[in-house]
């Protein structure tokens, strides 16, 4: 059965083994254009939790070097996505939940305990518990949120370069007014979500979205 953990819950959870723990988190909900992207991660008793923390306050540096440290000595993880597409059909929450439940079953252990970021735990045919704020207080979800994050990022980086006008090397496709006089100046990208920049452009205007 999925539920909310409370604020109560925390100290025990936090004393449970990391190796009995998968956090799960996404990166992607706020932008124009793009993927969402979820990571899921199970932890050694060994890690380093010291160098983790929420993927948004982490430097540059300390978050590419975390990103290696989790994908080198991670039991278990596993990076999903789902599509601009996706968004448009599913609506971002939902594609959020989609891309979660993805990285969840790619994994190849099975974790006692599924813990995920927010308030809404994806249906993954097991109990999996919701933890508000959860990417800045266990650090399982943390090193999820740092993986989803660092490979959102990168592939940003891919697309700007194919349309490099947009300048997703710079704000990942979030809704900066670099970005929104782009598309006023372009019209969509290849990449924007569908309805997401229709208060920018006339809908007719949308691209389909492909590469």
């Amino acid at each position: 059965m999925n539920r909310i953990l409370r604020k109560e819950d925390l100290p025990s959870i936090l004393a449970l083994p990391p190796a009995s723990v998968c956090g799960i988190d996404e990166a992607g909900r706020g932008p124009l254009a793009g993927p969402v992207c979820a990571a899921a991660v199970i932890l050694p008793e060994t890690f380093p939790l010291g160098i983790l923390d929420d993927s948004k306050v982490l430097s540059h540096k300390k978050r590419e070097g975390a990103y290696r440290r989790i994908i080198e000595e991670a039991l278990d993880w596993a990076v999903a996505w789902a599509t601009w597409e996706e968004i448009g059909a599913l609506n971002i929450l939902n594609a959020s939940l989609l891309a979660m439940g993805r990285a969840y079953e790619a994994l190849s252990l099975e974790p006692a305990i599924v813990l995920v970021d927010g308030n809404r735990p994806p249906d993954l045919g097991r109990p999996c518990s919701a933890l508000i704020g959860g990417d800045a207080l266990h650090p399982s979800i943390m090193a999820a949120s740092i993986l989803a994050k660092v490979s959102r990022d990168r592939m940003m980086l891919r697309l700007d370069a194919v349309q490099p006008e947009y300048g997703f090397c710079r704000h990942k496709g979030y809704p900066t007014r670099e970005h929104r006089r782009a598309i006023r100046s372009y019209g969509p990208s290849l990449w924007e979500r569908p309805g997401f920049a229709g208060s920018l452009v006339p809908r007719s205007l949308l691209k389909t979205p492909g590469v």
